[in-house]
């Protein structure tokens, strides 16, 4: 969020009745959430990949150390998979149906054996309805780019990171959460392009509301991480 996009949300939040507005990086209450032990002296990289936007940080200290946040996550990839079946196969889809996609057979890399399911959606030409069958590997061939950009911003932390935290962030790993993370393989597409070893959390599309309820509960142990308004 800009700076301005963090005054609104404050600013509506109080006129709808609230005594106190609080603001918590989501990066960090993903960590939380994941159980990362934040408040320690080493560091702890998480990766939040939700509907929206794709947040990647290194949390030392109960503090942000190096962050950055792109506007790239799953409706990307979904606009990915209906851009490329109007494109390939003239054929329109709806958000829907390319979530359904993504789900079904989706793959951050090719998948062996490699799967497929029916698509049904309007033609483009002829403008009447049709099905079709598309396989994974086209599917992982629609998003490599969006996928590209996701990882662009966890090497983007990285090569921002202090050396004394890297180091540890590579002998923990980096730690993925939100409902994108749980694209098939995109752990293992995250480790071979940055080098270090990723993992999805327990419950990825938990972390950021339970890491919230956390530092609700805890405000004193983060006042630090937390804009109060």
């Amino acid at each position: 969020m800009t700076q301005v996009e963090r005054r609104a949300v404050l600013d509506a939040t109080l006129s709808a009745g609230a005594k106190t507005a609080y603001l918590i990086d989501e990066p960090l209450a993903a960590a939380i959430g994941a159980k990362l032990p934040i408040a320690s002296a080493s560091g702890n990289m998480i990766m939040d990949i939700g509907g929206g936007s794709a947040e990647a940080a290194v949390i030392s200290l109960g503090g942000v150390v190096t962050h950055k946040s792109v506007r790239v996550a799953g409706n990307k990839v979904d606009e990915a998979i209906i851009a490329y079946m109007k494109r390939r196969h003239n054929l329109l889809i709806g958000e829907t149906t390319a979530e359904e996609v993504k789900i079904r057979i989706g793959s951050a890399t090719v998948l062996a054996p490699e799967e497929a399911m029916e698509v049904k959606g309007r033609d483009v030409v002829t403008g009447l309805p049709r099905a079709m069958a598309i396989t994974s590997t086209e599917i992982t061939e629609a998003i490599r780019s969006v996928l590209l950009q996701i990882v662009g911003a966890a090497r983007g932390v990285l090569e921002q990171t202090p050396p004394e935290l890297a180091s540890d962030i590579i002998d923990k790993g980096i730690v993925m959460s939100g409902g994108t993370s749980l694209l098939r393989n995109l752990d293992r597409l995250m480790t071979e392009l940055t080098g270090v070893p990723c993992h999805v959390a327990d419950e990825p599309l938990l972390c950021v509301v339970r890491g919230t309820g956390v530092a609700i509960e805890n405000l004193d142990l983060y006042k630090k991480s937390v804009t109060r308004r």
